[in-house]
This record gives structure tokens, sequence and C-alpha cells, in this order.
């Protein structure tokens, strides 16, 4: 039995797989108990495969908890220059994010063509990839949540109650400009995914994270995939030896 786990700065998932499969898993907000479901597993792990992009104090703190419970190395699973034909585009790919490259590689086993990958998480990631498997590039943004907290904290006086309606329409309250302003950037996201996706001739756009359902009521037509970086993390514990 090999415990995957997906450790991010919101939530942290797990999946417990076998032979046959995927057996079990949970998602759970990153500071609370991440591991009780596993109670009755211990025993059983074989492997624990981590893909991080937590803060380090984090990650240790998660290392000596897994440690403390089973009786198997930690392995953590990093950013790759190559693999399985998927190649990426970083010159140092010490600096790509672990679920980054995890997502991709998902992508690329599942489908074998050109593709996007857009993981709706803490940030929002969108990543390029050619039919011929190099990674074209990508880009980096704040989240809703993330978005939400720098106008609480860094414009005090913009005070508003958040809203999950996806209202794109001037706003004609300081709360409508926020939330509708909110709803109207990720819309400005999904055109530009659409016009990338053409430009690149990309055959799919998948789609994960925590708001992936938000980005695909405004517009985004992709495939929405649970779980993309624990799939690619999978995809490394059946070729053996990292």
């Amino acid at each position: 039995m090999i415990l995957l786990i997906d450790a991010g700065n919101t939530r942290l998932k797990w999946r417990l797989t076998g032979t046959g499969g995927p057996l079990e898993g949970a998602a759970v907000m990153a500071d609370a108990e991440p591991l009780t479901g596993l109670s009755g597993y211990w025993s059983d792990i074989e492997r624990i495969l981590v893909s991080t992009v937590a803060s380090e104090s984090a990650r240790a703190q998660l290392h000596e908890l897994l440690l403390a419970r089973a009786k198997v190395p930690v392995e953590y699973c990093w950013a790759e220059s190559t693999r399985d034909g998927l190649s990426n585009s970083y010159g140092d790919v010490s600096r790509m994010g672990a679920d980054r490259w995890h997502a991709m590689l998902a992508g690329w086993v599942r489908c074998k063509a050109s593709f996007a990958v857009v993981d709706a998480g803490s940030a929002v990631t969108v990543d390029y990839v050619n039919a011929g498997g190099r990674h074209l590039g990508g880009y980096i943004l704040p989240g809703l949540q993330m978005m939400r907290r720098s106008l609480k904290v860094d414009a005090a006086r913009i005070g508003f109650e958040q809203s999950e309606q996806l209202d794109t329409r001037p706003g004609q309250s300081t709360g409508e400009c926020v939330n509708h302003g909110l709803a109207w950037l990720t819309e400005a996201l999904v055109q530009g995914i659409h016009r990338d996706a053409k430009a690149f001739g990309l055959s799919a756009i998948y789609l994960t994270g925590g708001d992936a359902g938000r980005l695909q009521a405004l517009g985004l037509e992709a495939n929405v995939v649970e779980g993309m970086v624990l799939d690619g993390l999978e995809r490394i514990a059946s070729a053996g030896v990292l």
C-alpha cells in the first residue's frame, strides 16, 4: 500500500493506493489534523510519496508526524527536467513548484497530446504543454481567497462582505465592486486561457483545485479532474524507485 500526499498552502490531500488502484483518500485544511483518516492503515503502508509547496516549517512538521506513525521513509517528489516524455521549460527546475510539475505529468499521461492544466488553488497556476510533451510555459496568479485577503489587509478602508456570486456587471456599492470585480478578473482569466488554447493549438484543458467550480461557472471549457497532483505522484510511484 502506498500513501500519496499533496501538501498545499491551504489544504492537504492524501490518497492510499494499492495494486488495484486508489483505496481511500481525503482533503483537509492544512492547519487541521491532516492524517486522522489513516489511523487503521499505518502498519500496511509500504511507501510514502509527498508533493509539497508548503513552507519549510510546515514540511518539517508533516515530516515529523509521518515518521512518528509510519515505519517507512518519506520520499519527496520535486519538479524534474523530464519524465515519461514530458520535458520542463525551466532552466532551473528546482524553482518550479512540485504541484505544477505533478499536475502536468498527470495531464500528459492522460492524453499524450497538447493540453493546458489549470490548478485553481491558493494561487492559480496555468501551464501549457505541446503535442511533443514540451512545457511551453505558464502563469501564476493570486487565487480568490488571496485576493480577498489582500483587499481586506492592504486596503483597510475598503470594507466589504465577501460573496460567492459570479455577477460581472459594474458594482454599485463597495461590496458589489469588490465581489463583481473579482468575478470580472476571473472571467478575464478564462478568456485568456481560451485565447491561448486556440493560439497554441491545445487539444484539451484540464481543471483541478478547490476553486475549479468557480472557473467553470465563469465559462472555462475544461475537463474537471480531481486530484491531478496525486495522479502525477501515483504515476511516479508506479515507476518504482525515484
